[in-house]
């Protein structure tokens, strides 16, 4: 139900732009976001945005670098990643919450090196 791509594998300093395909508009739902999951280590959030109001929130390890934004008419969530680190390397996840129910896509592999 919310499909991601986009991860890949690029160098230290480079730039990545994950998609995620949500099914139904990004405007009905109470929040959406990224989280990551790096190798051995928890989950973790990245970024939310609040579709309808437009407010953005950012981990501080991330903000300046990363920029979270979504598409209405296209369904659509996108997280523009810039200036990758190592350390971001990992599984990315997009999700959608709208009370009570809350939707999590596949991941996307995203690796720095």
């Amino acid at each position: 139900q919310l499909v991601e791509s986009g991860g890949g594998s690029v160098q230290t300093g480079g730039s990545l732009r994950l998609s995620c395909r949500v099914f139904r508009s990004t405007l009905t739902w109470n929040c959406m976001g990224w989280f990551r999951l790096p190798p051995g280590k928890q989950r973790e959030g990245v970024a939310v945005i609040a579709p309808r109001g437009g407010r953005t929130y950012y981990a501080d390890s991330v903000d300046g670098r990363f920029t979270i934004s979504q598409d209405s008419a296209n369904n659509a969530l996108y997280l523009q990643m810039d200036s990758l680190k190592p350390e971001d390397s990992a599984v990315y996840y997009c999700a959608a919450f709208c009370s009570p129910d809350l939707y999590w896509g596949q991941g996307t592999q995203v690796t720095v090196s």
